[in-house]
């Protein structure tokens, strides 16, 4: 692609991912940020820009993808093992292989729900994003995130109490 039509092209998708990243990560530097970072891959890329049907829709993903990264790199990355505090202080030897041994098997019990579920109740539980943000993140409805939380934690719950009961007979 030729510097004018690039110019004509991809220079006017500017205000759209804008509010887009701002949308995502409301600082207005860090939106600023990752636009230039669109229009830079989209430059680095312009040979083959021709190949998409939509140039547009490539740098709204590109958007959207930078900007998780930005807040996924901000966001304090929970460890699935830190779903409970364990401490060594208060709890005995066979206490703390118990509270592990419970959180590898709700590790797997998440590991088992539908695809959705599990990145809403991750996205959540583990590593603390607001309703708000998952909304956002995934491009659904904050009720649709409650909804699908509370199934997949009841799921989860209804699974845990089955296995323990089980192991206890």
């Amino acid at each position: 692609m030729e510097f004018e039509r690039f110019k004509i092209t991809v220079l006017p998708l500017r205000e759209k991912i804008m509010r887009i990243s701002l949308r995502l990560i409301e600082e207005k530097e860090d939106a600023e940020d990752i636009v230039q970072e669109v229009f830079l891959k989209l430059w680095h890329i312009r040979d083959q820009l021709d190949q998409y049907k939509s140039v547009e829709a490539l740098a709204v993903t590109m958007t959207k993808n930078l900007t998780l990264d930005k807040i996924k790199r901000q966001k304090p990355q929970g460890n699935e093992s830190d779903l409970f505090y364990l401490e060594a202080d208060t709890l005995s030897p066979a206490e703390q292989l118990e509270q592990k041994e419970a959180v590898e098997c709700i590790r797997q019990l998440i590991g088992q729900l539908p695809s959705l579920q599990q990145t809403i109740i991750r996205m959540k539980d583990i590593e603390g994003y607001e309703l708000a943000e998952i909304a956002d993140i995934t491009g659904s409805n904050i009720e649709a995130i409650r909804t699908n939380l509370s199934r997949a934690r009841k799921r989860v719950r209804e699974a845990y109490i089955k296995i323990t009961m089980n192991t206890r007979q």
